[in-house]
């Protein structure tokens, strides 16, 4: 392993998180601006606008699902109505959302304005859209979990009906298939490769670029078995990939060498072991996934490096109603907003 790695010897200090935002609903992904804005997907079907100074304010359609009391079922097992997910700005600043309550992608303006971009591919409902990422060549790429309905189906099956699309000027078209629980996707720096979460599989995959938008075989990327449910992931500047595992509610970290780091755990113990006995006899329920949940960001889902150096990182959740932030002793990879002049 290399010697001179940040995060060799360093964990959270769990004194020195300190909570951003307040009120939110399933603040599953989180974007950052340079100038220290943040944007957390809400399920009142838009996104919440934190501004550098605490202030926020709710960006969503003029009449949001307001059901703070949504119950479990409704909100994370069926997941009905609009439940923004995975997030991406474009380059005049509208954000691209997979919604994974609609099944679709859209465009919300910063007013609030919403667009259905599109809820079928060859003619075929997309399924549960997960997440979506923008490249440095303007190529669009979406994750779709699965096709099965409830969701948490699928985890017992281990279905393989999760996928990738990419959309450029050909249109929209499924370059990978046959994937466990796609869930986030990134591009490490040169953006030869493109990194996916397998989460019902509990590993991370990297597919190779190719010029016209292909991908080429899936590889594993690290452990073949992540100890969890890997979710949300991000680079930092050094090459680590951070992971957080949901339900389980631990941070690890990938080295460039394949090995794993545990930064962070959260999770309650004796709800993670039942999590993950059930897990291995494929006998897991909503109540079981449920009860296991720690107390920081329960559900960890995501994690986001912001501030002007890229060293604060955000962490997004499914069931928490505010973002845990820290410092890190990396900055994180730049994302490829970041450079860009976004309108106010």
């Amino acid at each position: 392993m290399t010697k001179n790695n940040p995060l060799l010897g360093w964990q959270v200090d769990r004194a020195a998180i300190r909570h951003v935002g307040h009120g939110l609903q399933r603040p599953e992904c989180v974007l950052a601006e340079r100038d220290g804005t943040l944007w957390a997907a809400d399920a009142r079907g838009g996104v919440m606008r934190i501004a550098p100074d605490g202030s926020q304010r709710l960006v969503a359609p003029a009449a949001p699902d307001d059901d703070a009391a949504a119950d479990f079922d409704k909100r994370y097992v069926l997941s009905q109505g609009s439940l923004p997910n995975g997030l991406a700005f474009l380059p005049d600043g509208d954000i691209l959302i997979a919604n994974w309550g609609s099944d679709s992608v859209e465009v919300m303006s910063r007013e609030g304005k919403v667009r259905r971009l599109f809820d079928r591919i060859d003619g075929q409902p997309i399924g549960k859209a997960n997440f979506v990422l923008r490249d440095r060549r303007g190529r669009l790429w979406l994750t779709v979990t699965t096709r099965m309905q409830p969701w948490t189906d699928s985890i017992n099956a281990r279905a393989r009906d999760g996928y990738i699309a990419c959309v450029d000027e050909r249109g929209v078209r499924i370059v990978a298939d046959g994937l466990e629980g796609t869930n986030e996707v990134r591009m490490d720096a040169d953006e030869a490769w493109l990194y996916v979460v397998e989460s019902n599989a509990r590993r991370i995959s990297r597919l190779k670029v190719r010029d016209d938008g292909e991908l080429g075989a899936r590889e594993t990327y690290g452990p073949d078995r992540l100890p969890g449910f890997p979710d949300g992931f991000a680079f930092d500047a050094f090459g680590n990939l951070w992971v957080t595992l949901v339900m389980s509610d631990r941070l690890v970290a990938i080295t460039p060498e394949g090995n794993l780091l545990t930064l962070l755990d959260d999770g309650n113990p004796e709800a993670t072991r039942a999590l993950d006995a059930h897990y291995e006899s494929r006998t897991l329920t909503p109540e079981i996934m449920a009860a296991a949940c720690g107390s920081l960001a329960p559900w960890m889902a995501s994690l986001t490096f912001g501030g002007p150096d890229l060293r604060t990182v955000y962490l997004g959740s499914l069931r928490g109603t505010t973002l845990p932030s820290f410092r890190s002793p990396v900055a994180g990879l730049a994302p490829v907003h970041w450079n860009e002049e976004i309108p106010a």
